[in-house]
């Protein structure tokens, strides 16, 4: 069983120099691989299934030849994309899964995955806004504006993200160490996989646990990074389309 994992990718019009990453990642990657899961913010907003998104027109075919050849597809949300739903994950050949999941690595143990976002615990005002944002009734609401509508608050949300950043310690936006063991230990799991931090690595060692094993998943641009791992193998790599690739 050989499973692939990408994450962060940021999809949008407005930067094809990642688009074309991962038609070349699906194209050639990708297609030895029994799995691929995708963990969150594939696309950098997701108004809503029933805005036609052009990126995700363009990577469509790229994703049904892969599911065809015979990769299973699995997708979930992340913190720019939670509102992407059934029909889009249908589109991309996915099944859409929960917040969190843990699977088995053969030789390996239980893996648990997830975005990462929820793993912020020291950031009380990114939190905060998560519960609202993945609320229901604010969900209800949001997709009941209409499309410019909808565009212009997900465009001030973005300016207002960054710029609440820019002034944060870089540890509150980082996943806490002790809440990641403790999520572990509570799920019975020796791995986590998630991305949203944007700082790739493995980690072997968990809060002095180790045990544990620890791996962020890299955001994309024109290069990308992806984590296989088989019986032989549990890598992250990172990968650039040669320059002939059009």
């Amino acid at each position: 069983m050989k499973r692939l994992f990408i994450s962060d990718l940021h999809l949008q019009a407005e930067r094809p120099d990642i688009t074309r990453a991962l038609r070349y990642f699906l194209s050639h990657i990708a297609p030895s691989s029994d799995e691929l899961y995708l963990l969150g913010d594939i696309f950098e907003a997701w108004i809503g299934d029933d805005f036609a998104d052009p990126v995700l027109k363009e990577i469509q075919p790229y994703f049904e030849a892969l599911n065809r050849s015979g990769t299973s597809i699995y997708l979930m949300h992340g913190n720019r994309d939670f509102l992407l739903g059934k029909k889009s994950a249908r589109k991309l050949s996915a099944e859409l899964l929960p917040e969190q999941i843990k699977i088995e690595l053969p030789k390996r143990g239980s893996a648990l995955l997830m975005h990462g976002d929820e793993l912020c615990i020291d950031d009380a005002d990114y939190q905060a806004f998560r519960d609202q944002v993945r609320d229901p009734t604010w969900q209800q609401s949001f997709l009941e504006k209409s499309i410019e509508e909808r565009l212009a608050i997900a465009r001030k949300i973005r300016d207002e993200s960054q710029q609440q950043n820019s002034n944060k310690e870089d540890y509150i936006m980082d996943v806490n160490i002790r809440f990641c063991e403790e999520i572990l230990l509570k799920e019975e799991c020796q791995i986590l996989i998630h991305g949203h931090t944007h700082r790739p690595s493995i980690h072997t060692n968990i809060n002095g646990n180790e045990s544990l094993t620890r791996v962020v998943l890299g955001d994309w641009s024109s290069s990308g990074y992806y984590l296989l791992s088989n019986k032989k193998e549990f890598t992250l790599s990172k990968f650039e389309p040669p320059e002939d690739y059009t």
